[in-house]
């Protein structure tokens, strides 16, 4: 039974304690669009945001559950370290270091890693992430920012990069992403503070198509709460592909979800061997199923089986902006 190689990145979804200031600093500093606001469907109480370039294209989610008791984040190994978002052109980063000024958003300087020039920053919550420099990419095409964005588009955020995993077994992880996801390995580079990172792809590659591996063996395990990452997407192109994959990982007996009804996708859930969760989401049906392009994240969005409890649910949320 033949496989479809990954496509890609298709979601990173993290940790927030406060979705109102996670709303306004994604969406009104960072410039992207909420083009879902949802719930967690493991936990209906609480909410499931979904930033993204114009209308959610797979590779551009970048989404948060809202956990408001959650604790500090103690990073360490067996993670997901950072998070990458593609901007169009080196000159962006200058433009995105000057807003981080304004806004007072915790940055590092702009450099270059892997020959791309990168600009690394961190949210209110500590949540690390960089920025990425897509000037030179020739793999996986970038999406699109929404024009009502207030971050002009030339200069806007354009969808994931690569995703980095810091890991104390690097054999281990490699291995399942070349044996089993069929990435490939492209290089080797040395970090700024100097630890050895092997990149690998998949799909056309490129910056939507990475994944890094940090290695570290002295470290303890990352402890996640508010500012880490709770699982990384790998994108699949329909669900038919997902059951091959479903099937595939069960001959292999890697213990895993099955087959995840997730409404504006398809999911099958699994460990890697270094412990990080490792999600592959069908490409479709997306996110306007439920909701017209123009008003995407205005209300609050219920999966059909979901909607019985629509007043209950909306009674726990607060809403993300204060009325006028």
């Amino acid at each position: 039974m033949d496989r479809k190689p990954l496509k890609g990145i298709h979601h990173v979804s993290a940790i927030t304690g406060d979705a109102k200031r996670n709303y306004e600093f994604y969406t009104k500093i960072l410039g992207m669009r909420l083009v879902k606001k949802t719930i967690n469907q493991d936990d209906p109480s609480v909410y499931h945001l979904f930033y993204a370039d114009e209308r959610g294209n797979p590779g551009t989610d970048l989404t948060f559950f809202e956990i408001p008791m959650a604790g500090s984040t103690y990073p360490g190994t067996n993670s997901i370290s950072t998070t990458s978002l593609r901007v169009p052109s080196d000159g962006a980063l200058e433009f995105w270091k000057k807003r981080f000024d304004e806004f007072e958003v915790e940055h590092d300087e702009v450099t270059k890693e892997y020959s791309r020039a990168t600009l690394a920053f961190q949210d209110f919550e500590g949540q690390r992430l960089l920025l990425v420099s897509d000037e030179n990419n020739d793999g996986v095409a970038a999406g699109k920012p929404w024009e009502k964005s207030p971050v002009p588009s030339e200069y806007g955020i354009q969808g994931l990069g690569p995703i980095f995993l810091t890991v104390p077994k690097l054999e281990l992880s490699e291995t399942l992403l070349i044996n089993v996801l069929g990435f490939s390995k492209k290089g080797t580079y040395a970090s700024g503070n100097n630890n050895d990172v092997h990149v690998y792809e998949t799909g056309e590659g490129g910056t939507g198509g990475e994944v890094h591996l940090v290695h570290r063996d002295d470290l303890q395990p990352e402890r996640q709460g508010r500012g880490s990452v709770h699982h990384v997407a790998f994108r699949v192109e329909n669900e038919e592909e997902l059951k091959k994959w479903i099937n595939y990982l069960k001959e292999l007996r890697i213990p895993n979800s099955g087959f995840v009804e997730r409404y504006y996708f398809k999911s099958l859930y699994f460990r890697e061997p270094n412990g990080i969760l490792f999600e592959l989401a069908t490409d479709g049906p997306g996110f306007e199923g439920d909701e017209d392009f123009d008003h995407l994240g205005e209300n609050l969005a219920l999966p059909p089986y979901f909607e019985q409890d629509r007043a209950e649910i909306e009674s726990r949320l607060k809403p993300l902006e204060t009325k006028q």
